[in-house]
């Protein structure tokens, strides 16, 4: 074809979009008008138009997208000698009227954007011409409810914040369906560029994007308890210093991860992307679907706090990845799609997912964004981001100078995101940060897209917390185990029971203890190569001296006062090993050895200490008490020398002695309810063998207290029907009454309890 031949076919035959074909045709649909007849304007913005018709069509989402179109081809013009560049200026700044503008139509941005979806796929001109059957993924009804309570709202927002439009996506948590998509406050409102779809442009984040980087930082081995410091930091960057401040404009000191994501702290945040590793953030950002964050070069560590552009679509359906406990799943507007004769070209199928995160790492981020506990010493205990009793996990977001404000957030069921702002990126009014414009479209939403599904929660995350100072949750101290009585650090030799952990005070940055390309692994051995430990050290020593503490060393020398070869021995005399006792009686008998002599020997039945001597041969008569069931009982000697060397030996024993007592109340009866006027009061048991009987006391206790009180006793008695007198009543209460029986070898047998009320 000649160059001719081609241009005519672009005037007469190729597609302008919905039923134009061709220049004229497109002129009379656009414009209402001959193509003779049209502007310069006009003329360049149906030029533009040929390369997507669909994508690019005045009655779809991307007319400002068109207009940069419109203005490439001018440039280009201009460029070639065609016009001046008066007639460009002129003509970029007409006033378009296009005719014909789509009106009526329900779900207008969900419907342009399955449109483009389909379009890629097939073609403008299938689509068009197609006949095709689209069932998409739209629920009809909450879509209505997201467009009311968008529009109710964003007036108010317009009222107090200057806040002109507002967005939503909802997304089927199990599905990935696109249940509602409102993609401005007015598709035909053209002060707003309605048309524009805020859920699929790109728009920064602020700190709604701070999730990312801290499930980054729990995939290289930090926790929701490791502590960072919450102080006015210098980060030396290439272009100068850049020094973030909170929202509060406060410091808090040390902070958990838990309460700095939670809190929305910028200062952490900032700390955390350096610690996680840009790369490994942008990385996890790739997993999880970003399509916006392409450009690696464009980033540093502004991009925590929003710096980077997302979309609000992409956002919410990595809101709901970890909503899956790390599954990512495709977003779905489709469900089935047939051509004009009926066949099947597509057709739902649940999408398969994929791991884009460790369960724990994603539950550590939905245990902390649902934690409302954790995030009211900056919101607020009553808030915008709960449902009630329904878990919840949310997070809010606001740009610098209040350009863009979002609440993202998820339940099991169901994710949605939600962004208040106004199209041209004029700033709103001080103070609309996301949890006051945003986050009432989300909780309202949500709570009536959830009114009658189910109360689901989520799973807590399990996750062993790192032996490491700040990694694992100290904030201002180093712990090590010293030996008691040497304060020097334990060895193996040091006894058990003289072992002490203690913390060291100090106040260091997490860069003193922790390698930020291997956080698991030994503390750096020259921390000060860091290039961002020395600004991160002075913020923190500076806040220890405002705090009046002083760096504490821990030692560094072992404990040389216990040595292997001092041990004690000790080995049983008596009983036996496996010997079986009869009696109430037991004779304790060892022998033992020591270079330094034997101080004292312990005696422990079931590592319950039962004696104590310090008298040799450390020999014991003990009498058991009845308490003490029969059947196979551990019994263990302990020597000890004076430097509390011990050494310890260990035997079986088989209790075998008969019942002592059968013990019965005959009165009061269970439960009695008494008066003042009862007492002297006649307490009665029933004991089945005298002979093993010394004497029987008689105690009373509040019913929920451990602390009794003496009623009386009764020694030798001659009846098995004991009885006392209870004289002085006590104050009204619920009490508990019991007797305590001592028998002839000096045993004691507690007796069963009875309820009693005193009114």
């Amino acid at each position: 074809y000649s160059k001719d031949e081609i241009l005519q076919m672009y005037f007469n035959e190729i597609p302008y979009g919905s039923t134009a074909y061709g220049l004229e045709a497109a002129a009379s649909l656009y414009f209402g008008k001959s193509a003779k007849d049209l502007t310069l304007a006009e003329a360049t913005i149906l030029a533009a138009l040929p390369q997507r018709p669909t994508y690019f069509s005045p009655n779809g989402s991307h007319v400002d997208e068109l207009i940069n179109r419109q203005h490439y081809c001018l440039d280009q013009m201009i460029k070639f000698g065609h016009i001046t560049e008066e007639q460009a200026q002129t003509a970029k700044e007409e006033k378009l009227n296009f005719k014909n503008r789509v009106a009526g139509i329900e779900a207008p941005h969900f419907v342009f954007f399955v449109k483009e979806l389909l379009s890629e796929k097939y073609g403008d001109t299938l689509i068009e011409q197609g006949g095709f059957k689209i069932i998409s993924s739209l629920d009809y009804d909450l879509q209505k409810k997201a467009e009311i309570i968008i529009k109710e709202q964003a007036e108010k927002n317009l009222e107090n914040f200057d806040a002109g439009n507002a967005a939503l996506v909802a997304i089927d948590v199990k599905t990935g369906q696109i249940l509602a998509m409102v993609g401005s406050k007015d598709f035909f409102d053209e002060e707003i560029d309605g048309q524009v779809n805020v859920a699929t442009s790109p728009r920064q984040p602020g700190s709604s994007f701070k999730p990312i980087v801290y499930a980054a930082a729990f995939n290289r081995g930090f926790v929701p308890e490791s502590v960072i410091y919450d102080l006015e930091t210098v980060f030396p960057v290439f272009d100068g210093n850049y020094t973030p401040h909170n929202y509060d404009l406060k410091e808090h000191g040390p902070v958990s991860l838990r309460t700095a994501l939670a809190g929305s702290l910028n200062v952490p945040a900032v700390k955390m992307i350096y610690l996680a590793g840009i790369d490994n953030v942008l990385n996890l950002a790739d997993q999880l679907d970003y399509t916006t964050l392409k450009d690696r070069s464009r980033f540093g560590l502004s991009l925590v706090l929003g710096g980077g552009e997302v979309k609000l679509l992409e956002h919410a359906n990595a809101y709901a990845t970890f909503a899956r406990d790390g599954k990512k799943m495709q977003y779905e507007a489709v469900l089935k799609l047939e051509d004009n004769e009926g066949k099947v070209l597509e057709e739902y199928k649940k999408p398969y997912m994929q791991t884009a995160l460790e369960p724990d790492i994603a539950r550590m981020i939905n245990d902390i964004l649902s934690d409302n506990n954790a995030r009211s010493f900056i919101f607020g205990a009553s808030n915008y981001l709960t449902l009630g009793d329904r878990p919840a996990a949310a997070k809010t977001g606001t740009t610098n100078d209040y350009h863009d404000a979002w609440t993202i957030g998820y339940t099991p069921q169901l994710a949605v995101g939600v962004w208040v702002g106004n199209s041209n990126n004029d700033e709103m009014k001080r103070g609309a940060d996301g949890s006051v414009v945003a986050a009432p479209i989300w909780n309202r939403f949500m709570k009536e897209a959830l009114a009658n599904q189910p109360v689901e929660t989520f799973i807590k995350p399990s996750y062993q917390i790192p032996n490491k100072p700040m990694l694992g949750g100290e904030a201002t101290g180093v712990k090590v185990t010293i030996d008691k009585m040497t304060g020097l650090l334990a060895t193996a030799n040091t006894p058990e029971h003289l072992r002490e952990e203690k913390i060291f005070k100090q106040a260091h940055a997490i860069l003193h203890y922790v390698n930020k390309d291997e956080p698991l692994g030994p503390a750096p051995a020259n921390p000060a190569a860091d290039p961002y430990y020395s600004y991160w050290e002075e913020a923190v020593q500076k806040w220890a001296e405002k705090n009046n503490i002083v760096n504490q060393e821990p030692p560094t020398e072992s404990d040389n006062l216990h040595r292997a070869e001092d041990k004690p021995r000790v080995n049983f005399l008596s009983p036996g090993d496996n010997a079986a006792i009869d009696s109430a009686g037991l004779a304790l008998a060892v022998r033992t050895d020591s270079p330094r002599g034997i101080a004292k020997v312990e005696y422990y039945l079931d590592d319950k200490l039962i004696s104590l001597t310090a008298n040799a041969p450390f020999n014991v008569d003990l009498v058991l008490p009845s308490s003490i069931p029969n059947g196979r009982h551990r019994l263990t000697a302990k020597a000890y020398d004076d430097l509390e060397n011990v050494g310890e030996a260990s035997i079986t024993i088989n209790l075998e002695r008969t019942a002592f007592l059968n013990i019965n109340w005959l009165q009061p009866a269970q439960s009695t309810t008494l008066n003042a006027g009862d007492f002297p009061y006649s307490l009665m048991i029933n004991v089945d063998d005298l002979n093993k009987v010394k004497k029987i006391d008689f105690y009373y206790k509040l019913a929920d207290e451990t602390s009794s009180t003496w009623i009386n006793y009764l020694e030798n008695p001659t009846d098995q029907n004991v009885q006392v007198l209870w004289l002085t009543p006590p104050p009204k209460g619920v009490y508990k009454i019991y007797p305590v029986v001592t028998i002839p070898q000096g045993g004691v047998v507690g007796g069963p309890e009875i309820t009693v009320s005193l009114e």
